[in-house]
């Protein structure tokens, strides 16, 4: 695992192309923490992701919205659509539900969610969908009489001739995740189940992940513990060292 204190362009600038297998991040957005008053340049980070990665692989981002002045500011949307317009592909958008919230408005509903736009630099050539939704048909079998034809027609398959229905199906894009890291020193932790589920669906054992975000380092440690190199970019070094000890000392 390599860990690079700097700021994530620069030191972006300094990577080959084409050289990273998948990108995981979650960036700083909206100032909804105190990031030791830093701040980023997102356009120019998401053209470093995109010559950075390999052709066929995927961005994970993670982020969401501040509500400033009774209205959510959209920075999340503006984001994926910019990486649209550099020319990557919005591959799946995904919802990160949260085990629990602090402040919640009074006027609105409960946030309790944050987005993951897994964004990809062409077709995505590492798919490894996670197979852990209990089937409440399991056993049954599929079957497709019902189903319309293109023309809308109706199909005369014959029932039952399908095959049958598994225990165990595709999770949803939706994912509830519990984060056990608080009060590590970094205000805005990143849950460590969520990293290795990420890492699982769209890398292989021995690719490289980057983190530009790196934080406290869940990402590096996720990568450690699945078989992946990883490389973290953190602009604090006081951050940096909290990664540094999760890596050799993990929680």
């Amino acid at each position: 695992m390599e860990i690079i204190q700097g700021d994530c362009v620069e030191v972006m600038r300094g990577m080959p192309s084409n050289s990273v297998d998948m990108v995981l991040t979650s960036p700083p957005y909206d100032n909804l923490r105190n990031y030791k008053g830093y701040s980023f340049d997102f356009e120019a980070t998401a053209q470093e992701i995109l010559r950075v990665l390999k052709r066929g692989c995927v961005c994970v981002w993670v982020v969401g919205d501040a509500t400033i002045k009774g209205s959510e500011t959209g920075t999340s949307f503006r984001q994926a659509l910019y990486f649209k317009e550099i020319g990557m592909n919005l591959h799946d958008t995904m919802i990160y539900l949260k085990d629990q919230m602090a402040f919640p408005d009074t006027n609105r509903y409960y946030q309790a969610f944050e987005y993951m736009f897994v964004l990809s630099k062409g077709k995505p050539k590492t798919i490894n969908l996670i197979a852990d939704k209990i089937n409440k048909s399991f056993g049954r079998f599929v079957d497709k009489t019902g189903c319309r034809n293109p023309d809308g027609t109706l199909r005369k398959t014959k029932s039952g001739t399908g095959n049958p229905i598994k225990q165990k199906g595709i999770r949803w894009n939706y994912w509830l995740a519990y984060n056990q890291q608080r009060g590590i020193g970094h205000p805005a932790t990143f849950p460590l189940s969520l990293a290795k589920d990420h890492i699982l669906s769209w890398s292989n054992e021995g690719d490289t992940v980057l983190d530009p975000f790196l934080g406290s380092g869940t990402t590096l440690l996720a990568a450690q513990e699945l078989g992946r190199n990883g490389i973290g970019i953190e602009i604090s070094e006081e951050y940096c060292e909290i990664a540094r000890k999760r890596l050799t000392t993990p929680l």
